[in-house]
């Protein structure tokens, strides 16, 4: 496959299991072309060209030839330096690496990884919170991500990619759909009554399970394991974590128990307070899942999969 090939794909899977609906998706992606023609030419010189057909704004081929044959990848949680100097060391050794496909978003993919957390008014607006309510209570936390990613160094790591002229790609919110789709499914279907059963179902998942092992397992962190789980909100992707003030409008707009990657303290605080139980199901084990679900059919076309920085891989093929 091709680097362009492997991006495109995954763009693809994306919007095939995006929360919104790929209809509501492609027209977003057709008034994003109404407004790039819009603009002046001076405007359009800073335009990110990829947004006309791609809607995660952190998921980008960061270095690269587009056009490269790719056999062998490395992949990754978080990419930083070490993991670019580790693709060359295992070139010393005789496994050369094509490309480095990271999760989680740098550079100009972690510079506009805010751009991404409107989708998370539209997931609210699913679960029974008015779609004004939601856009009103996403804008201070999207303005306060956007803030807070202005002084970081986000092309640590493409430097050091350019330097050594190895590919570099991430895949962030394009992968957390499919692990948001995956659980979400599987927990309408299967209906788990209480906390213990969420806590049961989860680690009927490979990548749960390992995490278990490794300490780093499913968790209930707002709520007992004998309380019932009620109606079950899945809330793994959207960039990061949404507002707080969120938590009091699921209560009623009647969800029992979110289940989540991670959780800051002020968003536990008005989960307890707003009677929503909560089930953290790990970080690395969440993410593991999603790029797996992509990984897999980069296997089927026959590439190798060299996996590093906290990524449990599961092959289900």
């Amino acid at each position: 496959m091709r680097i362009k090939e492997i991006y495109a794909l995954a763009v693809e899977m994306g919007i095939s299991r995006d929360p919104r609906g790929e209809e509501a998706v492609r027209a977003l992606l057709s008034k994003e072309r109404e407004r790039y023609e819009e603009l002046k030419e001076d405007e359009k010189e800073d335009y990110d060209l990829e947004k006309l057909t791609n809607p995660y704004s952190d998921t980008r081929i960061l270095y690269g030839d587009p056009e490269k044959e790719v056999r062998r990848v490395l992949v990754g949680i978080d990419v930083e330096v070490q993991e670019v100097l580790l693709a060359d060391r295992l070139a010393e050794k005789g496994k050369p690496v094509d490309l480095i496909i990271a999760h989680h978003p740098e550079g100009r993919a972690l510079a506009a990884l805010y751009e991404v957390m409107h989708l998370q008014e539209d997931v609210l607006a699913y679960f029974g919170v008015p779609i004004n309510v939601a856009e009103g209570i996403m804008a201070s936390r999207i303005s306060e991500v956007k803030r807070g990613l202005m002084p970081l160094n986000h092309f640590r790591a493409i430097d050091a990619a350019r330097l050594l002229d190895l590919p570099l790609m991430c895949v962030h919110t394009a992968a957390d759909n499919l692990v948001t789709n995956y659980l979400q499914r599987l927990f309408d279907e299967r209906k788990p009554e209480r906390l213990s059963d969420v806590v049961k179902v989860l680690k009927e998942i490979p990548e749960y399970k390992t995490a278990a092992k490794q300490g780093a397992g499913p968790t209930i962190v707002v709520g007992e394991k004998d309380r019932r789980a009620g109606k079950i909100f899945v809330d793994m992707t959207g960039g990061t974590s949404g507002s707080p003030e969120a938590y009091a409008k699921l209560q009623v707009a009647g969800v029992g128990t979110v289940v989540g990657m991670h959780i800051k303290e002020e968003h536990r605080k008005e989960a307890e307070k707003n009677n929503i139980n909560v089930v953290i199901a790990g970080h690395m084990a969440s993410d593991s899942l999603g790029m797996n679900l992509f990984l897999d059919e980069l296997a089927r076309q026959g590439l190798e999969i060299i996996t590093t920085s906290g990524l449990i891989r599961v092959a289900r093929v």
